[in-house]
């Protein structure tokens, strides 16, 4: 059966996998020292346009999300977040297990809302009382977020300024950075990225690798960095397996393909789905696509074709999420289009 589940169903990349098999007899040095991941971070730090940048490789994303909140915070300061945020759902208050308190904000369709965000600063600092309570030291933010939605460079920038004004780190989780860098709706590169941020992810999990994230100090790492990681238990003996796929990624500007072939499939499945009367939760332009179908529709469907379903609509609705990645294809599509029902309740 086919599946539009999430974006990390498959195994690895066939380039991806084929370096591995490679260098797989090659001898090593551990922990990341290989040539292989030196090479890969000057081709990030490239990338980024950030030659000073700090960049080590990581296995996941929820390590990733916590070593960088929790390197960048003093220990009294908690992370602001839009309530959609995924260190906020869906990580299992990993953040919180180091100490610090995830502060949800007000969002719209998973993109923080900046107002509410300079409100609430405005009302902490306010408070007299304010050193008693959990100091505002970070902004996360992720793009795409949650919903497959897209931060201008307006926002982020509004948020950058903010963060200047109260004294705050700002972190964007790019777990999907790759299928936002693939959109042409997108406006913002990795070099904004390393411009606005006091740290950010290059997701590589989601977009074809077997395993790993790349996490980027543009300007000033945290001390004693590798010695933090092992402490978060988050340093790879076998640091190659990343050091190897993130070489092949970013060379011959693979990363940045994968991440448009797969919005090209995104967009063909969003047209399925517009022209057979499914309604849209909300507009995604990357490569998650979010509808509303009914209880007797999703337990229909589900058993031709895998989806997600995201959460309840309302009492009667799901919204159910369709994902394309690296390994979606043409024909899977097509499939799609033959599987999926016209609407009959138009």
């Amino acid at each position: 059966m086919r599946t539009f589940e999430c974006d990390y169903t498959e195994g690895v990349h066939p380039i991806l996998l084929d370096a591995l098999t490679k260098t797989n007899f090659e001898q090593m040095s551990g922990y990341g020292s290989d040539p292989y991941t030196a090479r890969a971070i000057e081709k990030i730090k490239a990338a980024c346009g950030a030659s000073d940048a700090t960049v080590t490789l990581l296995v996941g994303g929820t390590q990733t999300n916590v070593i960088a909140i929790d390197l960048l915070l003093a220990p009294f300061e908690g992370v602001l977040a839009p309530s959609t945020g995924h260190i906020n759902v869906h990580e299992a208050g990993a953040v919180e297990f180091t100490g610090h308190k995830v502060i949800a904000l007000p969002g719209h369709d998973g993109v923080l809302d900046v107002d509410a965000l300079e409100t609430y600063l405005e009302t902490f600092y306010a408070d007299a009382t304010h050193e008693h309570m959990v100091r505002p030291g970070l902004v996360y933010l992720t793009h795409p977020t949650e919903y497959g939605t897209l931060y201008t460079k307006a926002q982020m920038q509004r948020v950058r300024e903010l963060c200047d004004q109260y004294e705050m780190k700002l972190y964007v989780d790019g777990a999907r950075l790759g299928y936002a860098l693939g959109c042409p709706e997108n406006e913002i590169t990795m070099h904004d990225l390393a411009a606005l941020c006091d740290a950010f992810s290059i997701g590589g999990t989601k977009l074809g690798a077997l395993l790993g994230e790349a996490l980027v100090f543009p300007k000033e790492a945290p001390p004693h960095l590798l010695s933090q990681v092992k402490r978060h238990g988050g340093l790879l003996a076998k640091g190659r397996a990343l050091g190897v796929q993130f070489d092949a990624l970013f060379s011959d500007g693979l990363y940045e393909r994968i991440g448009r072939e797969a919005i090209r499939h995104a967009n063909r499945i969003r047209k399925i789905l517009e022209r057979k009367g499914y309604p849209f939760a909300w507009a995604s332009p990357t490569n998650q696509q979010f509808v509303i179908l009914s209880d007797a529709e999703a337990e229909k469907l589900l058993k031709t074709v895998g989806f997600d379903l995201w959460g309840r609509w309302d009492a009667g609705h799901w919204i159910a999420r369709f994902t394309s990645s690296w390994s979606t294809t043409d024909e899977a599509v097509d499939e799609l289009d033959r599987i999926l029902p016209d609407k009959t309740d138009r």
